[in-house]
């Protein structure tokens, strides 16, 4: 736990010095996710979500969490939004993982 605060703590250093570093909070979200505060860590994925609907690897982490607090219809808009994202950016990886999250959805 010492070493994820540690991280938490280097990572919040990071984003007060640059606000839109997209890769500092997502990767403080998923330090956050993995002590198991989902709240925290869906607020800073929606923030990349509002301020850089670009970043393609949110849509997945955030689908997730929306499915494990039973948001199931946001967690499938969540992962269609992504679709059409990864569509666009021609990232066929991405593109395969979204629709296997919402595929195994219904």
């Amino acid at each position: 736990m010492v070493e994820s605060n540690s991280r938490i703590e280097m990572l919040k250093q990071f984003l007060a010095s640059d606000p839109t570093d997209d890769f500092s909070e997502y990767a403080l979200a998923l330090e956050f996710e993995k002590e198991g505060n989902r709240k925290k860590a869906l607020s800073h994925f929606e923030n990349i979500l509002n301020r850089n609907p670009s970043y393609l690897a949110v849509y997945y982490q955030a689908g997730r969490i929306y499915e494990a607090e039973k948001d199931l219809s946001t967690a499938a808009s969540i992962y269609e939004k992504g679709i059409e994202v990864a569509q666009q950016q021609g990232n066929s990886k991405t593109l395969n993982e979204l629709r296997t999250a919402l595929e195994l959805m219904d």
